[in-house]
This record gives structure tokens, sequence and C-alpha cells, in this order.
């Protein structure tokens, strides 16, 4: 798939929207409606009703830096909207003690696999903008796609991808049977919610293990999802290769996506922040040979991210190296004296093995570097 040139499309806290705006990406619920479309120009009135719906970051259109790759994503919106609703009416079968749809959400995977698939050069670039209350239906469709990637790269058959795709897409279904003020709450629970918490791994295994039509492996990745590489996590302490291969898969891509949300006690990390950290927790948390196949399949510096480099300068990502992620294109829009390029330029990191990215620029920094035409 060959990359389209579009107009520059950012993620920004929702404090920094402003009337006027045009919406990047659609806005869309559990439910798969459309709260807000792509491409409507933001009003007061839509900014107060996404802060109360709990979120926090939108993505928007900004025609000021030029033109840069579209930000494509590994599954369509539609597959995602689809998997999102049959999560959702999963969790809600099993709140009414009925049994889970396992043939539809086998069709979501294979779905879902032959897109990833047909996508096999598009690195993950894309975070969900979600209302706080639909959290756990866009995790458990994007730690799936994650995992499906990562087992891609691992040399994964047909058959293994599926039963990990399955396993990952009901990773969290352990949670349906928790008070959701629970699930909401995760980082301000006591001693006692706490606990029941930390037996979702071992009802989700119950859950699924009593449906004969879901491979016993699919259930394991519920039940050892929180198990840790060295042996601390939780419920049976297990350790290195006595975890299943496909739980060490989903365990890393669960908290690579936790770590990108916007949660209630702290905002979302930068891409290149959390996959520092994940690096750091190798052979700790995760399988090292896992972690180094899942990160190979994530955009470090996704189209549109502002990055400082060891030069001093600093610059906005126009283009992805898919085979060296973390060396993208860089469009230099402000010079190493903190002034506007009049004529911007851009450097292929793949090419400059001197200039390197230090860090990525907050949302504060650039529109204190790039005021608007008015100084606004």
């Amino acid at each position: 798939m060959v990359a389209k040139a579009g107009v520059l499309v950012r993620r920004i806290p929702l404090d920094y929207a402003k009337e006027g705006m045009l919406l990047g990406r659609s806005i869309i619920d559990s439910e798969g409606q459309v709260l807000l479309r792509a491409g409507v120009e933001m009003e007061d009135i839509y900014i107060n009703r996404l802060y109360e719906l709990g979120i926090r970051y939108v993505y928007i259109h900004d025609d000021s830096l030029g033109e840069t790759d579209e930000i494509e994503d590994v599954i369509t919106e539609e597959t995602r909207i689809e998997t999102v609703k049959l999560v959702k009416k999963t969790f809600s079968s099993l709140q009414s003690n009925r049994k889970i749809n396992i043939p539809a959400l086998r069709l979501v995977v294979n779905r879902m696999l032959d897109e990833i698939l047909d996508n096999s050069n598009v690195l993950l670039s894309v975070s969900d903008m979600t209302a706080m209350d639909d959290f756990i239906f866009y995790h458990s469709v994007s730690v799936c796609t994650l995992a499906i990637m990562t087992g891609i790269t691992l040399g994964y058959d047909d058959v293994k991808l599926r039963d990990l795709g399955i396993g990952a897409l009901l990773h969290d279904i352990g949670k349906s049977r928790i008070d959701p003020d629970i699930i909401r709450r995760e980082g301000s629970l006591n001693e006692e919610e706490s606990a029941l918490l930390s037996r979702h791994p071992e009802m989700g295994f119950a859950i699924i293990k009593g449906h004969n039509d879901v491979s016993l492996l699919s259930a394991h990745v519920s039940f050892q999802h929180h198990e840790r590489w060295d042996g601390k996590g939780y419920p049976r302490q297990l350790a290195g290769a006595a975890i299943h291969e496909y739980a060490r898969i989903v365990s890393a891509a669960n908290i690579y996506d936790e770590l990108m949300a916007d949660r209630p006690n702290r905002p979302p990390y930068e891409v290149s922040q959390a996959l520092n950290l994940i690096r750091r927790m190798s052979n700790i948390y995760f399988d090292p040979r896992v972690v180094t196949a899942m990160i190979s399949n994530i955009a470090v510096y996704p189209a549109g991210t502002i990055i400082k480099l060891n030069t001093g300068d600093i610059g906005i990502v126009t283009h992805i190296n898919n085979t060296a992620p973390h060396r993208p294109v860089v469009r230099i829009v402000v010079d190493n004296n903190m002034r506007r390029v009049r004529n911007p330029h851009e450097v292929d990191l793949s090419k400059m093995t001197t200039i390197i990215p230090v860090r990525t620029i907050s949302e504060r920094e650039l529109s204190k570097l790039l005021p608007g035409p008015k100084g606004e």
C-alpha cells in the first residue's frame, strides 16, 4: 500500500482545541454511533460535550505545517467499529448470563486478520479517542490488533493467529463479572476492590473454558495475561516459558495500549515514551523476544509528531520509514535558534546517521514556538 499525501493530522489535548479547528478523525462510541464526524468544524458546544464524555484528546487537521503522509490504520474504521460493538455485546451477554457468540467472534477475528495481512507494510500509529465508559471495548480491539501483528512477525500460521486473536479479544472478559464502577476507577480502589479486580484473569478463564468451541489456549490468554516473565505476576506467579506465548504477547500489547490511553489519573504517553518503558520492562515483565517483535510493528514517531533533533532543530514527521521506524522523514520548521524556518526543508533520518530525535514536543511548547497568524 502506497502512502497518500494529505493535510497534517495530529493529536492534541482537548484543552487546546478551539472553535474553527477541523476534526481529523471521527469520534465513535461503542454502539457505532458517530459522536463527531471527521472534517466537522469544532465549536465550544462540541468541545464541552467531549469533556463530559471523558474524552481528553482529539485529532485535528493542521494545514499550517504543510502536507504529510495520510495516517493509515492497519484495520478499517468499519471493522474496528463492528468489532468494538461485538465486544460490548459479548460483555452484555455475560452480564445477563447468556453465552458468548463464538461464531461471530471468529468472523471478526478472521476479518481483522485478513486486513492486517493486506496491510502488512503499515505500522501501528493510530490511538483511539473514545469516551471513558467505552475504553475497555476499544482497548480489547487495540490489543487484539497489536497481538495479531506480533504473531505474524513471530511467524505464526493462520490457525495460531486465529487462536491468538480470540484470546486477545477476550483477554479482559473476566471484567464482565465485576462492577463497572470498579473497572472505571482502577487507580483509586480500596484493598477489597483491588483484590476483586485482580481476580478477573481467573474469572475470564472460567468463562472461556465453558465454551467448548474455543481453544483452551485462547482461554489461557485471559488466565495468564497478568503473569510476569520474572514470576512476580498473578494469579499463579508463572515465570518464563511456563507462561504460554500467546499470553506473553497479549501481556505486552495490553500494557502498551494502557500506556497510550488517556486514563483518569494520567495523560497518555507519547509513543516513544511508551516504547522506552516497554523496553525497560523487557526480561522483567515481558519476554524479550515478544517485545522485539511487537515494537517492530509500531511507528515510533507517527506522521504528524513534532520532534526535537540533536541539532537543536524542531520538525514535524512527514513520512515513516517502515524499515527504520525510529528514523522518519522530518520537515524542519524551527531552527536551532528557535526561529520559525521561512522555507521548511525535509531531512530523511534514515540517511543522516549523525542526526537523531531527542524528544517529542508537547502541544504547549508547539503553541509557543509556532503561534498562529494572530499570535494566538
